[in-house]
């Protein structure tokens, strides 16, 4: 999910310590925008072309050729103008295959995303505004307090679970000021906190099963269920998070038995700020438990809702649904989440006019990751008016014309990298990259699903170490950890996390 990152040591202009100004990487709205006019401008010079399509709209291979769009100058101002209105609500027209806000056709824009990110925004802010995550997370932190190892393992699953299911990221941000304390009262140090936060919600992130910040959002630029795919990426979540939590406890064991083997070090005080975290943490009340059963089992009912399980238990990708399949997708699922918000703060016991309120401002809180997704839909919508994304589409497809399954999975990981620096939000990167690589999974004849789990791999990975992401600068400011030092203990594991994400896809590569 998208948030704004802790200031760190700037001033309002972004001026650091003694006067010197400082860079500050853009944000990804400002960055779309950027893109979205190199877009346009580049469509004067990329020949417009296409492919012919199949019943299923995907592109038939060798069928490519040149055309003509007809387009005048103001037409193709009218698109820039309009390119964020296409991006929400757009309609293709089935004869042109024209994109235009007053048009007849099918949906093109991303309204249904919109109102599905929406959605999420206020049931996680109305599930925050009850406490009981909150509170949950500290009880176990507490009872686990005199168990380290066990501590770390239980804090980095829960995190990793939340990440894979939600996106959890820069949520983890509020709970440095309880975990930090802890890990040095069990003699660890603030490197072994800033890994458990880190790299616990991360390699959740990394794996997403149903995040609908990453993989919800990929599969329907993709145009696939976000149940597509959820065997590879579950084990992938199971296998690269007990890696994780076994590297950052390894780390811990270390530093325990010997100090001068912290990569972070201690700060004056350090001892001292830890024993102020064996007080006892807030009650857990009934409403909480209430409140964190629902969330589970609305969670549950998502993923329930949205996987094929004919599929998914045959192993067949053409077997006809089972009769207690819902195959829901993003209208339901973001009217689920709205009902859901409303149900946690009955059971929370919120009052009507704090729930109304809060949902409110909930999905305020994500007008921004929403803006993202329909200006990266709106980049989209000038390449196909303009007919350039089948010629990027077609050099793209020479390019990996001959290469087996598994090394497309790959290089779909390796390309997905840079921009993943470029565009840290995943919502945003999904919507603007997909259009191209997913029919480039029907040339090489892998799954769709594949190209989802090679890109949101690529961003998850990304994101566990780029300055870019709030997450991980803000997190090591908050722990006080220079970010140098927490390359240097995170390096090792990229290698290892890279190299199983490259295992994992070209296992799914060799099984569509």
């Amino acid at each position: 999910m998208s948030g704004p990152a802790p200031a760190e040591r700037t001033g309002a202009d972004g001026d650091a310590p003694g006067g010197r100004r400082r860079f500050v990487f853009p944000d990804a709205v400002t960055v779309l925008a950027a893109v979205t006019l190199a877009v346009w401008l580049l469509a004067f010079l990329i020949p417009s072309g296409q492919y012919e399509r199949d019943a299923d709209g995907a592109p038939v291979e060798g069928t490519y050729h040149r055309t003509e769009t007809g387009r005048s100058l103001t037409d193709r101002f009218n698109d820039l103008f309009l390119a964020p209105v296409n991006g929400l609500y757009g309609i293709q027209d089935a004869d042109t295959g024209e994109v235009g806000p007053g048009l007849s056709g099918e949906l093109y824009g991303s309204a249904g995303v919109f109102l599905f990110v929406l959605a999420i925004g206020a049931f996680i802010t109305v599930v925050f505004a009850t406490g009981a995550l909150d509170r949950g997370i500290s009880r176990l932190a507490h009872r686990l307090r005199r168990r380290g190892t066990l501590l770390i393992a239980g804090i980095m699953a829960v995190f990793s679970l939340l990440g894979t299911v939600e996106g959890w990221a820069e949520e983890t941000l509020g709970f440095y000021g309880l975990i930090v304390p802890l890990m040095l009262a069990l003699g660890y140090d603030r490197m072994v906190a800033t890994g458990t936060i880190i790299l616990g919600s991360g390699t959740g992130v990394l794996c997403s099963t149903v995040n609908p910040f990453a993989t919800g959002v990929a599969s329907s630029a993709a145009g696939i269920s976000l149940g597509d795919g959820i065997v590879l990426r579950a084990a992938m979540w199971v296998v690269l998070t007990a890696v994780t939590i076994a590297y950052v406890a390894r780390y811990a064991g270390r530093v325990r038995r010997d100090a001068s083997r912290s990569l972070s070090g201690f700060l004056p005080g350090d001892r001292e700020q830890a024993a102020e975290a064996a007080g006892e943490p807030p009650v857990l009340t009934g409403p909480h438990r209430a409140v964190l059963v629902v969330v589970g089992l609305v969670f549950a009912f998502m993923v329930f809702s949205v996987v094929p399980w004919s599929s998914a238990l045959t192993g067949d990708a053409g077997a006809g649904p089972y009769g207690f399949e819902l195959d829901w997708s993003f209208p339901q699922l973001a009217a689920l989440f709205l009902c859901a918000a409303v149900l946690v703060g009955l059971v929370g016991r919120m009052g009507e006019q704090r729930i109304s309120a809060t949902v409110v401002r909930g999905a305020g809180d994500f007008i921004s990751p929403a803006l993202v997704i329909v200006l990266a839909r709106g980049v989209t919508v000038i390449m196909n008016n303009a007919r350039v994304t089948d010629t990027v589409l077609h050099s793209v497809e020479s390019a990996v014309r001959g290469t087996s399954s598994a090394l497309f999975a790959i290089i779909v990981f390796v390309v997905n990298l840079p921009l993943a620096f470029l565009i840290p939000s995943s919502s945003g990167h999904a919507t603007l990259s997909m259009p191209v690589l997913a029919p480039l999974a029907d040339f090489a004849g892998v799954s769709r699903a594949v190209v989802v789990t090679a890109w949101q791999s690529a961003s998850g990975w990304m994101n566990l170490w780029v300055p870019t992401t709030a997450v991980t600068i803000g997190g090591v400011a908050l722990a006080k950890v220079g970010y140098h030092r927490y390359l240097r203990f995170v390096a090792p594991l990229l290698a290892v996390l890279a190299v199983l994400i490259c295992a994992f896809l070209v296992l799914g590569a060799a099984f569509t």
